[in-house]
């Protein structure tokens, strides 16, 4: 072999008019009091299961340039919220038809105040309408039942009712929602300044359309590991999974990214 003969041209035998076309993908995933480490990993593993898809990672939502120029978002996030210009840009991308897929805590925004509760201050009036919800409150972890509330949707087609122990969230919703599963809570959170209305029917995996594009929402996936309630608590003595341990949560997972990556011609 000379020395400019490399092996075999990897690119060999590639058509290059009729390929996948690339989906450039934008990841934000960081914040508090979860494990994020553990969902950016997990959540980049399933994005890694389609090659076209090129993915990059953020910690905030200030790259506006980055986002603009993605196809797709998704975010896992606890208590970020973006600048009022950050949130101008998100809302102009959905409207150009890009599609965002926000789990868990994207939508919170938490403040210890002097009366020891948590309260979720509306700081972010444009990013809530957003997504389509705020977070208010939860009850302590504990098992509690998921129904299909459309299903009929290509997201939920052949999903049945589950069980899962994870944060059951008590929302503030926002606009037309389109709840594809839900759950009845009977349980007012605990620790939170507006825990007692918290009883009722709560959307848990739903579409929220804005101009050509849409956010798709889901607020199952808690996790924490051992030291993510630093400074408050130094060891967490469990290793909290929630949803993350259930098949069905990956398969949410895997349908909700084909479903952003089905996204309309942006523009």
């Amino acid at each position: 072999m000379s020395d400019t003969d490399h092996g075999p041209d990897p690119l060999a035998g590639c058509d290059a008019d009729n390929h996948p076309p690339r989906i450039d993908c934008v990841l934000i995933a960081a914040g508090v009091w979860h494990d994020i480490d553990f969902a950016r990993l997990e959540l980049l593993k399933l994005l890694a299961e389609d090659p076209s898809v090129r993915t990059r990672v953020l910690e905030d939502y200030e790259n506006i340039e980055a986002i603009a120029a993605a196809d797709i978002l998704i975010t896992y996030t606890c208590d970020v919220t973006p600048s009022l210009k950050a949130q101008e840009a998100l809302k102009a991308w959905l409207d150009e038809g890009g599609r965002w897929y926000a789990l868990h805590g994207t939508n919170s925004i938490l403040r210890m105040m002097e009366d020891g509760l948590w309260h979720a201050p509306r700081h972010a009036p444009l990013m809530m309408d957003l997504l389509g919800s705020q977070f208010v409150s939860h009850p302590p972890i504990a098992p509690y039942t998921v129904t299909v509330a459309d299903k009929d949707h290509e997201l939920t087609r052949g999903v049945e009712p589950f069980e899962t122990t994870d944060e059951l969230y008590h929302l503030e919703t926002h606009g037309d929602l389109h709840v594809l599963l839900e759950t009845e809570c009977t349980e007012e959170g605990t620790g939170f300044a507006e825990a007692k209305d918290a009883p009722g029917t709560h959307p848990v995996f739903y579409i929220k359309s804005h101009g050509k594009g849409a956010v798709l929402y889901n607020t199952l996936g808690h996790c924490r590991g051992h030291y993510d309630l630093q400074p408050m608590l130094d060891w967490w003595p469990d290793l909290d999974r929630c949803a993350w341990d259930l098949p069905v949560f990956y398969d949410l997972l895997r349908r909700g990214i084909a479903w952003i990556k089905a996204r309309p011609a942006r523009g």
